[in-house]
């Protein structure tokens, strides 16, 4: 599996049977370009225009598969062989009442289980922690304001315990303004010093190749 990170709150995952893509950005709203990209699936966790730019994804036409599926609310799907499970959060602390409801998205593909946490803004209940707890490789908000802060994900990561953690959602110098508001990925990352940390243009990984110590990388932005 190939991970690629694609701004914002967006990836690329290349699995060996399908591809997906995760809240693709307005990039009009962001200030950056959103790359050419294909996909047979695409989740959005909420319908705010950072997220939400679903158009922006091609299908695959290297092996006709057409047009992409695109998952937007809670529930339980298959698509060429990936299990898709979405699970009903919220956007803030107060159960939706600023923000809205925000939607988890779980992944089971290539022996390996992934999450995509969205702009989740609160800490999930134990129910719902116990239904993520067998993620191995974790998409996690740190930038705080709109969303879970760099302490409350620190929580959560040691809360949930994958083997990889993938830090999303923080301040960006070359985002817009508006955006200013967003921590940067290094007071994440200082709350986590005693955690093998990496730098990478993209993320390789098979189920035999995962971390026995849980590992954070930071993908640098295509």
């Amino acid at each position: 599996m190939k991970i690629e990170f694609l701004g914002h709150s967006s990836f690329a995952i290349t699995g060996t049977q399908a591809k997906m893509v995760t809240d693709p950005f307005d990039p009009a709203m962001m200030g950056i370009a959103y790359p050419k990209v294909t996909a047979d699936i695409v989740t959005v966790s909420h319908e705010h225009s950072d997220h939400n730019n679903a158009k922006a994804v091609g299908g695959e036409p290297a092996s006709q598969r057409g047009e992409p599926v695109i998952f937007r609310l809670p529930g339980e799907y298959e698509r060429r062989g990936v299990r898709v499970y979405g699970y009903e959060t919220y956007h803030d602390d107060a159960k939706g009442r600023e923000r809205g409801k925000n939607t988890m998205f779980k992944f089971i593909l290539d022996g390996m289980v992934l999450l995509h946490c969205g702009d989740l803004g609160h800490i999930p209940s134990d129910a719902l922690l116990e239904r993520i707890k067998d993620t191995d490789i974790l998409m996690i908000p740190v930038g705080g304001t709109f969303t879970i802060d760099a302490k409350q994900a620190k929580e959560l990561v040691t809360k949930i315990a994958p083997s990889i953690v993938l830090p999303m959602h923080y301040g960006d110098s070359a985002l817009k303004p508006e955006f200013s508001v967003l921590t940067p990925v290094d007071e994440f990352l200082k709350l986590n010093a005693s955690t093998t940390t990496h730098q990478k243009d993209s993320l390789t990984v098979t189920e035999e190749t995962l971390p026995e110590e849980r590992e954070i990388v930071v993908l640098k932005r295509l």
